[in-house]
């Protein structure tokens, strides 16, 4: 079954989600990049003190994990100059 990241009601595997302190699996360390699903809670971001919006990212990854963050905590991007 493909999952849609954007999809406007959240996949049940979401419901187990754990808050991860560091961009990465809890369990594994693996990096977002490498997660099997993956969905962005994107109907309720919040407002930080810069005005700037941030959403709940959930991953579901491919040791068997499902972790969410902040996409404000997100690493800079290797692919941006």
């Amino acid at each position: 079954m493909t999952i849609d990241a954007f999809a406007p009601i959240p996949p049940e595997w979401t419901n187990k989600a754990i808050h991860a302190r560091e961009f990465c699996c809890p369990t594994c360390h693996s990096s977002s990049l490498e997660a099997a699903q993956v969905w962005i809670n994107r109907r309720s971001p919040v407002i930080t003190e810069e005005y700037r919006r941030k959403w709940q990212e959930f991953y579901h990854c491919h040791c068997g994990c499902v972790w969410w963050a902040w996409s404000s905590d997100r690493p800079p991007s290797n692919f941006t100059s």
